[in-house]
């Protein structure tokens, strides 16, 4: 029986490539486009002895051209982090808009399911709490982050309107902050720059006074989530995160902790358009997936933290 090929844009990056490793688990044949960008060779390294992963270097926002059959298309390329949007929010604006437009373009000659990574900043700076998929977000178009929102916000519109239009089997995920092993230390989100700052006797970077929230999902959870939605019939966006909400006040106690770090704590100035809350209502993604996220963030954090170490 051939195996089912699964194609990843952005699969070097740090979810991408967890996706990669898990799919080829399951016996999928796996093709990884990225353009390195953000991503780095060393997270797929070891993938590149199985004969079922293909690794090809290419801009998605340019062009997609890959021969064979393909079953599934999931579109993850994108410049997540802030640093990397605020470096790069052209290129961000690209892969959010061309780039969806390409992978559409792929799985439609391809006849493959489509499946978007969204992200929880469609939401904005949320006035709904907690965040349910039917809330159509409180979004600055022209601010600093809205190069990540609004190409976010236009690749799940596009990819609706291939799937109403061309009937295009389509899946769009919202993804809540995720943390894990093959994070960048410069990545920017706060889970790193923490970890990095306590293993090495730096003050810790707090933004505001630290009582804006987050919700932060490991990312073996995540990659559960996201295959189980891959393989699901529910065509309208999803939430996947972990409903548990905590302050970045409690998440730098607890590295503090987990680490055993003497680091003090600096505060600066919170960041322009920078969401006061942000967390899931996964109703949805249980119902529909009969998923709900397992590792505890102190377990999470322990198994990063010692990834980091390393």
């Amino acid at each position: 029986m051939r195996k089912k090929t699964v194609l990843i844009t952005g699969g070097a990056g740090f979810i991408g490539s967890h996706m990669c490793e898990k799919l080829l688990a399951k016996d999928y044949r796996v093709i990884c486009l990225d353009n390195f960008i953000t991503g780095t060779l060393i997270n797929v390294k070891p993938l590149l002895e199985d004969k079922n992963f293909q690794l090809v270097e290419c801009n998605v926002a340019s062009y997609i051209d890959i021969a064979g059959k393909i079953d599934y298309v999931l579109h993850c390329a994108s410049l997540a982090s802030p640093n990397d949007y605020l470096d790069y929010p052209i290129q961000t604006l690209k892969v959010g808009s061309l780039g969806t437009h390409n992978a559409l373009g792929l799985a439609k000659q391809k006849k493959a399911v489509f499946l978007l990574f969204s992200t929880s900043e469609v939401y904005g700076d949320p006035l709904v709490h907690p965040q349910v998929e039917s809330y159509w977000g409180h979004v600055n178009p022209i601010g600093v982050r809205g190069c990540y929102d609004e190409s976010k916000r236009f690749a799940e519109a596009i990819t609706m309107a291939y799937h109403r239009m061309h009937k295009l089997d389509t899946k769009i995920v919202r993804i809540f902050n995720t943390y894990g092993p093959r994070m960048r230390r410069n990545d920017g989100r706060v889970v790193p720059n923490l970890i990095c700052q306590a293993l090495n006797s730096k003050p810790l970077t707090i933004y505001g006074k630290g009582q804006q929230t987050r919700s932060f999902c490991y990312i073996d959870d995540l990659v559960d989530g996201l295959i189980r939605l891959m393989l699901a019939k529910e065509n309208l966006p999803v939430n996947l995160g972990n409903p548990n909400e905590f302050t970045i006040s409690q998440l730098s106690r607890l590295v503090l902790r987990l680490t055993n770090s003497k680091s003090k704590i600096a505060y600066k100035r919170l960041p322009l358009d920078d969401p006061k809350q942000r967390q899931p209502d996964i109703s949805k993604a249980r119902k529909c997936l009969g998923w709900e996220p397992v590792i505890s963030l102190e377990e999470g954090l322990k198994r990063t933290i010692s990834w980091f170490k390393k």
